[in-house]
């Protein structure tokens, strides 16, 4: 029986490798809105950060989601972020 890889990906504010179920996707679209993509399937560029609180406060803190993601991040995204983590 062959094992299934578990996808990883890094996280934006710890750097850290963690399986990508247990993450929370940020996108880009194609149009240029950035939205929290819950199926992790939506079409963009996209950036994983951890559902930890001060994963989120560093990524906030250093631009680690505009930068990964090439555009400004509104700070409506960053409070959905934290509602979600709550």
């Amino acid at each position: 029986m062959k094992k299934k890889k578990v996808p990883l990906r890094v996280c934006a504010g710890c750097q850290e490798q963690k399986s990508k179920k247990d993450m929370i996707r940020v996108v880009r679209t194609p149009e240029g809105t950035v939205e929290i993509d819950k199926t992790g399937k939506k079409a963009g560029r996209g950036v994983y950060i951890c559902q930890n609180e001060a994963c989120l406060e560093k990524a906030y803190q250093e631009h680690r989601l505009e930068r990964s993601l090439k555009t400004k991040v509104s700070a409506e995204i960053y409070e959905a972020l934290r509602q979600e983590l709550v």
